[in-house]
């Protein structure tokens, strides 16, 4: 699922960048985070970058508030609404993965599995972690005045 958000996210910026060239350093930094989440190593240093390129995600989106035709794109809807479902199966693979390791984890601290664990060098593992900001998917409210629309 995070290789399927990082192929989305080109394809975000490109439609985003057709009405908004000028939003350069926003463009910039949302391409680095996607380069950084892709070539992150560690579990640690994977769930920083994401984190990362989450907050630029919500900078993109943020620029695209500011204009009309873009929300209007039926490309930039639909990338949005593929994203969003993207980063909810994120977040499920995520506690998925989480729960894995706090299983493992107990079992390799707990008797017996702790004598085999020392046996074979087996130690903790860690988490994937995110901010609590990046626990929720990226959402923008394109309704002027985050009004409803009711027609």
């Amino acid at each position: 699922q995070l290789k399927r958000r990082y192929d989305l996210i080109p394809n975000l910026v490109k439609t985003v960048k057709g009405y908004a060239g000028h939003e350069k350093e926003v463009f910039t930094k949302v391409t680095n985070a996607r380069s950084q989440a892709v070539s992150a190593g560690a579990v640690g240093e994977q769930a920083k970058a994401e984190n990362m390129l989450t907050g630029t995600l919500r900078s993109l989106f943020a620029v695209a508030e500011n204009y009309p035709d873009l929300k209007a794109n039926q490309n930039f809807l639909m990338l949005q609404e593929e994203l969003a479902g993207t980063e909810s199966k994120i977040a499920f693979s995520r506690q998925f993965y989480n729960d894995s390791v706090m299983s493992y984890n107990t079992a390799t601290q707990a008797f017996p599995g702790n004598i085999m664990a020392s046996m074979f060098s087996f130690g903790p593992r860690e988490y994937f972690e995110t901010e609590d900001v990046a626990r929720e998917p990226v959402k923008v409210d394109f309704n002027a005045g985050g009004q409803e629309n009711k027609s």
